[in-house]
């Protein structure tokens, strides 16, 4: 039996231990008849904390689906809580193109009435409001809190990562007084159930949420509307380092400078 569904999950950043963890995240919940592919930019930066950083992964992210709908992909996900370059990849994808940040907010209201985010740095607290705004949901969040943990330091054992989130959790839901949290970055991923055993509320992982209604839309038989604004970009020159991402030239990781 071959698989009928082919997820893409695309981790923002270059940094491969996170594309594992997060592929392992989202095959967890993926089901039987999906496959899951967990891919990487090949050039970015390591880590995205900051709005410079966020437009850089942007244009991998651009790269990874632009290979992905070569290869008969049938959804996307954006495996960074700032859903970088979310609408642009909804305009070159014949499937659903998913955030894990929009995708956490809404499974967040459907198991709870009110929800608080636990991110990593202070500084990206401001994009998570923005997203909120933007998706309709600032009303059920209470509040955005920072752990003050480096993404790349989440994997470390000697950074006490599980231990920190997990008292930020607790110390959110009391502040805000809320009945769910929401994880405000892919590399917490793995820390869902322990976090949720120990504070005793759900806690939403978007790479999960967003694996999980991403299959449902491809069965459903759901995809992005190509009327209006997420129509296909119009074909026109582009010019310089990014020449080979102009519409109509053939996909290649080659397209992207590796240097």
């Amino acid at each position: 039996m071959t698989d009928d569904i082919r997820i893409r999950v695309v981790n923002p950043n270059t940094t491969r231990a996170m594309t594992d963890l997060i592929g392992r995240s989202a095959r967890v919940v993926a089901g039987p008849g999906v496959r899951v592919d967990a891919v990487q930019p090949t050039t970015g930066p390591a880590s995205v904390e900051s709005h410079y950083e966020e437009a850089l992964a942007a244009v991998g992210v651009l790269e990874q689906v632009r290979l992905g709908e070569a290869d008969g992909v049938d959804a996307y996900v954006v495996a960074c809580f700032g859903d970088p370059g979310l609408d642009a990849a909804r305009e070159l994808a014949r499937g659903p193109v998913l955030g894990i940040a929009e995708a956490a907010f809404h499974a967040a209201t459907m198991v709870a009435r009110r929800f608080t985010v636990v991110t990593s740095l202070g500084r990206t607290v401001g994009r998570a409001h923005e997203l909120l705004d933007r998706y309709g949901f600032a009303d059920a969040c209470a509040g955005v809190h920072a752990c003050e943990i480096p993404v790349l330091a989440l994997e470390d054992p000697a950074s006490g990562a599980l231990e920190r989130v997990t008292a930020a959790c607790r110390a959110a839901v009391e502040a805000d007084d809320v009945d769910a949290v929401v994880l405000g970055c892919a590399g917490m991923a793995a820390f869902t159930g322990q976090i949720s055993a120990a504070v005793g509320v759900p806690v939403v992982d978007g790479v999960s949420a967003a694996t999980t209604f991403a299959a449902a839309l491809v069965r459903a038989g759901l995809r992005t509307s190509s009327r209006g604004e997420y129509a296909a970009p119009p074909a026109k020159p582009v010019t310089g380092m990014l020449a080979g991402f102009a519409i109509g030239s053939a996909p290649s990781p080659a397209a992207v400078p590796t240097a």
